[in-house]
């Protein structure tokens, strides 16, 4: 047998979790990221891309040289590009305008075809422009918003090397995002303990994004079930980008936009312990960022970055 792997797809998963130490607030007070930036495309949808592109097959939705058909504002959409590259299927993505600088050049270089949606519209736009996409070209809708196994995949992976690698954990903070990560990983770890604070974090979105503005207002992904969430905390851009470049700078570690926000949400829960572990979702690095600069507009408070869809 041949030792390492024979597909970039065996990389995905297994993440490793790291202490932040320079973000303790107290000697009691542990906050630990994971690391989800090692995935092979860059992100923690590394997972669900190959679950449920794994799943269509196993059950016949999916057959040889089909057409994936999506609605993302970056992350899936890359993931699935690069499941489809690996799997011999084409690609179509349903982009929101207003999407983090870089991905559509990601994209292409994957050989994804994307259309472009209108802000306004938020995700509910985008879903259903992936839906037109794939009715025209028969294809089939991942359906990362809606598909069941989202959760399950997080909570038999993600979920299970949270509480294999910190079974002490206390908080656990993520992007709520389609639901998938917070309520997978959530039911995990309150099946290895009961008491563990779920806090989910929402991106503060302005006024051209008002279809995703907040969740009442917007979207409710139909995975996501609010009684399981101890807390919710809104967090805008200027802030998460903040707290991505102060963790790269103390602690070497380049943080996406959503873990500068998650970490912002971790501080926030540490204000009220005296000890513990917290637990921080770090979806994704901050690489795909780096064109834009954002951290330039994040000290200057530019109300325009709530404007992107950073995450």
């Amino acid at each position: 047998m041949l030792n390492g792997h024979f597909s970039v797809l065996d990389l995905v998963g297994k993440t490793p979790l790291v202490e932040l130490r320079s973000f303790s607030p107290k000697p009691g007070v542990r906050i630990f990221a994971k690391l989800e930036g090692q995935n092979p495309s860059g992100s923690i949808k590394d997972r669900i891309a190959r679950g449920l592109v794994e799943a269509a097959e196993t059950s016949g939705e999916l057959r040889p040289g089909g057409i994936l058909c999506e609605a993302s504002s970056g992350n899936t959409a890359i993931a699935l590009a690069m499941v489809a590259r690996q799997k011999g299927y084409r690609i179509k993505v349903a982009l929101p305008d207003g999407v983090a600088p870089s991905i559509s050049d990601i994209l292409k270089l994957l050989g994804a075809e994307f259309h472009w949606c209108r802000p306004y519209l938020g995700m509910k736009g985008a879903i259903d422009a992936a839906n037109e996409l794939a009715a025209h070209s028969g294809g089939i809708c991942v359906g990362q918003f809606s598909n069941p196994l989202n959760v399950d995949i997080h909570y038999r992976t993600t979920g299970e090397e949270i509480v294999t690698a910190m079974p002490d954990i206390d908080v656990f903070v993520a992007g709520i995002g389609t639901g998938g990560t917070i309520m997978g990983v959530g039911k995990r770890l309150r099946e290895h303990n009961p008491k563990v604070r779920i806090v989910g974090i929402e991106p503060k979105m302005g006024d051209k994004l008002q279809g995703l503005r907040s969740l009442e207002e917007g979207f409710m992904p139909p995975l996501l079930n609010l009684d399981m969430l101890s807390r919710r905390m809104i967090v805008d851009a200027a802030s998460s980008i903040r707290l991505m470049q102060q963790a790269i700078l103390a602690e070497g570690i380049f943080l996406g936009v959503s873990g500068g926000a998650t970490l912002f949400g971790a501080l926030k829960e540490a204000e009220r312990m005296d000890r513990g572990n917290i637990v921080v979702m770090s979806s994704d690095s901050g690489w795909k960022y780096l064109p834009a600069r954002p951290w330039d507009a994040a000290h200057a408070w530019d109300h325009e970055l709530d404007e992107v869809h950073w995450w």
